[in-house]
Order: C-alpha cells, then sequence, then structure tokens
C-alpha cells in the first residue's frame, strides 16, 4: 500500500511530493497517522547536507517530529530523519520506537503542538533546567520572534517572571513578540553593541536575571552588559553570529554565567517530560506561536517559503 510523502532526493535541492510504500512497524515500532508534521530550521538544516550530523543519506522522507494518533489516541513523536538514515514525519504515517511516543493531554490541539514541539521545548528547559528562572525575576528575549523566542516570552511568565523584554531583527518579528505578550520590545537593526547595550537598558526595569539568546554576535554582547552580577545568558543558537564581542572585563565584573543547550542533551525523559509541559500550556490557552497549517500535497512551495523566511509563522503540514 503507498501513500504520499514528502521526498529529498538530493541534499540542498528542495524536495518532492511523491507516493511512497507505507511502512511497517516492526516488533517496538508503533504505526503512526501522522496528522501534523511542522518544517522546522532542523529540517532545513539536515537538507542541505552541511549539518554536523554530515550529508544524509537520501532518498528520505525528512520531519524531526510530528503528531499523529496510534490506535486513536494522539502523539507526538520526534525523528532523528536527517541525522541519522531513516525516515521522518511528513508523510501520511510513520513507523515510531514505542519507547518515543509521548501521550498528549486532552484538548491539545495536533496543529499547534507540532508548530511548538521541540522549539517550545528548547525555550522551556532552556528558561528553567539550564536558566534556573526563579519566580520575580527580569527575563530578556533575544530573537524573540522566532518559535524559540515566542515560546520563552509565554513560558517566562507562566514560571513567575515579573518582566519579561522581547528583542528582535525584523518587524514581523518584533510583532510578534508584542502579540506573544512581552511588557517591552527592542528593536535590533544595528550591530552597534554601545547603542543596543542603551536601547536594551531603557527597555529593563534594572538590571536583567536571565537572557535567553538563540542569536549571539553583538545582540548577546550587549545583552551581558544588562545582566546584573551573577546573571545567566543561556546560548540556544547563533543564527545571527557565530561569534560575539563579549568582553572579558564584562564577564569578570560581574561573575556572569554564560550557558550553553542544545535539545540533544536531554535525557528521553527530559524532553517527553517538557513537551508534557508544553502540550499542557498549549491546551489551557497559555502558550501558542503563529503558524500555518498546509497540505502536504502543497509541501515544495511551503518549504521554499520556510526556508526564505517568506511563511508567516511555522508551517505545518497536513497529511
Amino acid at each position: 500500500m503507498s501513500m504520499r510523502a514528502v521526498l529529498l532526493q538530493t541534499p540542498g535541492d528542495p524536495p518532492s511530493v511523491a507516493d511512497r510504500r507505507r511502512p511497517e512497524a516492526g516488533p517496538d515500532e508503533a504505526l503512526v497517522e501522522v496528522t501534523a508534521a511542522p518544517i522546522t530550521p532542523l529540517d532545513l538544516l539536515c537538507a542541505t547536507g552541511t549539518s554536523y550530523f554530515g550529508t544524509p543519506r537520501t532518498p528520505y522522507i525528512p520531519g524531526v517530529q510530528g503528531v499523529g494518533t496510534v490506535d486513536g489516541r494522539p502523539v507526538w513523536f520526534p525523528t532523528a530523519a536527517g541525522m541519522r538514515p531513516g525516515d521522518g514525519s511528513m508523510a501520511a504515517a510513520a513507523a515510531v520506537p514505542k519507547s518515543d511516543l509521548v501521550p498528549l493531554p486532552e484538548g491539545a490541539d495536533p496543529v499547534l503542538v507540532a508548530a511548538l514541539g521541540l522549539s517550545a521545548i528548547a525555550a522551556h528547559m532552556a528558561l528553567t533546567w539550564r536558566g534556573e528562572l526563579a519566580a520575580g525575576q527580569q527575563v530578556l528575549v533575544l530573537g524573540a520572534g522566532g518559535v524559540v523566542g515566542q515560546s520563552a516570552v509565554q513560558l517566562a511568565r507562566t514560571a513567575g517572571a515579573r518582566r519579561v523584554v522581547a528583542a528582535a531583527r525584523s518587524p514581523a518579528g518584533r510583532g510578534r513578540a508584542e502579540r506573544a505578550g512581552a511588557d517591552a520590545v527592542v528593536t535590533l537593526d544595528t550591530e552597534d553593541v554601545d547603542e543596543l547595550t542603551a536601547r536594551l537598558t531603557a527597555a529593563c526595569d534594572g538590571p536583567v536575571d536571565l537572557v535567553l539568546d538563540p542569536l549571539f554576535g553583538a545582540a548577546a554582547a550587549a545583552a551581558t552588559r544588562v545582566l546584573r552580577p551573577g546573571g545567566r545568558l543561556v546560548n540556544l543558537g547563533g543564527s545571527a553570529a557565530e561569534t560575539s564581542p563579549i568582553t572579558s572585563s564584562t564577564l569578570r565584573s560581574k561573575s556572569l554565567r554564560l550557558l550553553g543547550y542544545t535539545n540533544n542533551e536531554l535525557t528521553a525523559e527530559q524532553r517527553d517530560s517538557a513537551l508534557t509541559t508544553v502540550a499542557r500550556q498549549a491546551a489551557c490557552g497559555a502558550l501558542t506561536v503563529e503558524h500555518e497549517a498546509v497540505p502536504l500535497d502543497d509541501a515544495v512551495a511551503a518549504w521554499k517559503r520556510q526556508a526564505t523566511g517568506a511563511a508567516a509563522g511555522r508551517i505545518v503540514l497536513i497529511p
């Protein structure tokens, strides 16, 4: 029996949509009927063939996460598509190890959970497990227009932050951060660290306790200057730059902590617990991100829009 699926034939080229043989579940696997599969930055990176995971074995079905049903029960699941040989979530069905299935709470919107997924897991764990956010603290979220940033603004609030300041480069990103509920939104349209520091200082209510940073570069350097003594900056990526002009004197004078974060460091138990928290927050209306649902047959155009930044939010494919 065949099914429709997104297929990556050549690293660096856009995928196609084709008929593929429907998978069969092995002894320790479950066959998931996929209902939602997001196009994420990790999918796009792996498909280039230039990620640190190496060139993927092709052809393969991309999709590092998805939402579906097993015997009618809604579940979220991760895959290693593009990182290791094997297929992912962008298809009508996927064979997934039973140990990787995370049941979804009642009322959780499968498309929204798919849009949140690993990005919201990263935001939640970077704030709490890595960043040690405590109630009453002030949080600065850089790159707040992306899914990680939008999630972080809202999750910081539900964790008890007294003030959440957001910063983003584009007008669209700043709009998303504002709609996510940030107390103030700062424009990151310059590489002048002094200017960025002045803008952040004006937006923050005194020194910041915790910075969530998926950008690095000049924005991170400015953020360290507004941290309180003993403050923390958790870096989740380098979408602005791979290096940053953070000065030794800034680090030493305030005994700052610079911390790295990756979802790859999480145990399965940590990841599953974080996803459950994310799904519950989404189900109760406390967490959302801007996203759009697109039929799987329109995946090629959707992939190109997500890759070029032309999409209004996270695109989620619907088989």
